[in-house]
């Protein structure tokens, strides 16, 4: 299920909007109200400061929720790539015709791998998924057909290695699935608009003031985008690149 935090750029735009307009609110709020250098001023002024302290700490920790997500990612891609390879090697030990079609399957199923990490569009993702599923179960197959007639453990650890491979993708799939829950993005966006409601009614806009109003919700909506660029495996920039898998397919197929 797509979401707004699947296209950063939105988000990024977005989040400027909603934070400009919360801040445009207080000052509306402030000049109704037509209050200056009061003692309301200085007990919003208070609170204010708790809570922009509180923004940073949940903008912070949320960045590091997407970065070890991010780095999950990286490293199950890694353990994909030695599990795939490593079962390509072990198949030598099976009868010629099996270990020939286990390696051809192999490298056909690592460049299905490779379109799962590059693809962004849903319709090819889905036809990448089938294709996947499918190879799955010819490779089960092309290890399980030995293995009930050779029950021996040289069979034995072919058929691991298999399971291996089928499990790695499936703790990849986990790790795509795996994102940071809305109720933290929800959480994270009222606190910043509650920050910029309160800026707008604490500072006058005038000069700098001004100024220092719309960096301050520029950087919170540029921070907003960074975190769903990390989190979002397809919609951002800084994505995981398959490489470990791309330098394998290019030692399998010259084979």
């Amino acid at each position: 299920m797509m979401r707004l935090t699947d296209y950063p750029v939105v988000t990024l735009v977005v989040s400027f909007l909603l934070l400009w307009l919360s801040g445009w609110v207080g000052t509306s709020l402030r000049n109704k109200k037509r209050l200056r250098d009061d003692a309301a001023g200085a007990d919003a002024g208070l609170v204010l400061g708790a809570t922009l302290t509180l923004l940073g700490l949940i903008i912070g920790f949320t960045f590091s929720m997407a970065i070890s997500r991010y780095e999950q990612r990286k490293n199950y891609e890694e353990a994909e790539a030695n599990a795939i390879g490593t079962e390509y090697v072990r198949a030598d030990l099976l009868p010629a015709a099996d270990a020939q079609r286990v390696r051809a399957l192999l490298a056909h199923y690592t460049d299905q791998r490779i379109s799962f990490y590059k693809t962004r569009d849903l319709q090819q993702l889905q036809r990448v998924n089938a294709e996947t599923a499918q190879l799955q179960t010819e490779l089960w197959s092309a290890v399980a057909t030995p293995a009930a007639t050779q029950q021996t453990p040289i069979i034995a650890l072919i058929v691991s290695g298999m399971n291996d491979v089928l499990n790695s993708q499936g703790y990849t799939q986990a790790a795509w699935w795996n994102r940071i829950p809305p109720s933290a993005w929800g959480l994270m966006l009222i606190i910043g608009l509650c920050c910029n409601l309160l800026i707008g009614y604490c500072v006058r806009r005038t000069g700098m003031e001004l100024v220092v109003f719309l960096v301050l919700t520029l950087v919170v909506s540029i921070s907003f985008f960074l975190i769903a660029d990390i989190d979002s495996p397809r919609g951002g920039i800084i994505r995981v690149e398959p490489q470990n898998l791309v330098s394998l397919s290019q030692s399998l197929h010259p084979q």
